[in-house]
């Protein structure tokens, strides 16, 4: 019975968590939909090759929400792939919260959110120049029919209460599946999991890559604990903090319709944290 209350009190901390982000996410949707839709696309077209860059930077700021705000603006066509991509791949989620409780060393510390934020930038720009030199846009859903497609009656109930309405259908998906996750991870044990970890091998950083992918908190604050306890390598403890995005990932397939695009996203973070891991290995590279 305590595990339970306890991965059910868990579950609410880490939605509760993200309500101040989801809710001024939708609000700014909104506002770009009935105040400022021309505005903004004129900017967004004139100044959005600059948006990896400005993404990365902005993932890195130590906190849970901004890959979960990312992510809607995505799905409502305010910025790229390679922006998405960006944010993803920098986020830190609970890795730095981690690293300072157990007194780390600052330069291991910016050593890791200095590689998170470049490798963020660099494939950013690389997807979206992919996709420009396919002519091909990567965006195409607008914030309208993000709206219609959650029918939360914006036109009728102005700009707030739609906000408000978009944060609590969100934060309710997001509750169960924390709480899917969570009981799981209960019921399989973080001990377990460091040790499939530990005897993995070669395949640790294949291993790690996934367990990053989990789109909870637990998956790095796990490894996290696991690099510090000198269980996993630097190769390993990047490949999952790099495709680490918090719930960046269960927001975009919730709310972005379009499963090519999703998958594509998944796989590039994916692609680039395991690359990013195997290569500090193979040059015996530490932090």
């Amino acid at each position: 019975m305590h595990e339970i209350l306890h991965v059910i009190l868990h579950a609410l901390e880490e939605t509760a968590k993200l309500l101040p982000f989801l809710f001024l996410t939708y609000l700014l949707l909104e506002f770009i939909e009935h105040k400022a839709a021309k505005t903004t696309a004129a900017l967004t077209a004139r100044a959005g090759w600059l948006g990896p860059a400005v993404g990365g930077l902005l993932g890195a700021v130590p906190q849970c929400g901004f890959s979960a705000s990312a992510s809607n603006l995505y799905a409502g066509g305010v910025i790229s792939m390679g922006t998405l991509v960006a944010v993803f791949l920098s986020t830190s989620d609970e890795m730095l919260p981690v690293m300072l409780s157990e007194k780390a060393a600052p330069a291991r510390i910016l050593a890791i959110l200095g590689i998170k934020v470049a490798c963020g930038i660099l494939a950013g720009f690389a997807v979206d120049l992919v996709f420009r030199l396919m002519k091909r846009s990567a965006r195409q859903e607008t914030v309208h029919e993000l709206c219609e497609d959650e029918n939360c009656g914006c036109g009728e109930r102005g700009i707030v209460i739609s906000s408000l309405i978009h944060t609590l259908q969100i934060a309710f998906f997001i509750f169960l599946f924390s709480l899917a996750v969570g009981g799981l991870v209960e019921w399989i044990g973080e001990d377990r999991l460091a040790a499939l970890a530990a005897k993995a091998g070669v395949f640790s950083t294949l291993i790690c890559g996934l367990i990053g992918l989990i789109p909870n908190c637990a998956s790095s604050v796990v490894l996290t604990e696991l690099f510090l306890d000198g269980v996993i390598s630097t190769g390993s403890i990047l490949a999952g903090l790099l495709a680490g995005s918090g719930v960046g990932l269960l927001i975009l397939f919730r709310i972005n319709k379009n499963i090519r695009q999703n998958l594509t996203v998944t796989a590039v973070i994916y692609g680039v944290g395991v690359g990013v891991g195997i290569l500090f290995d193979l040059l015996g590279l530490t932090l």
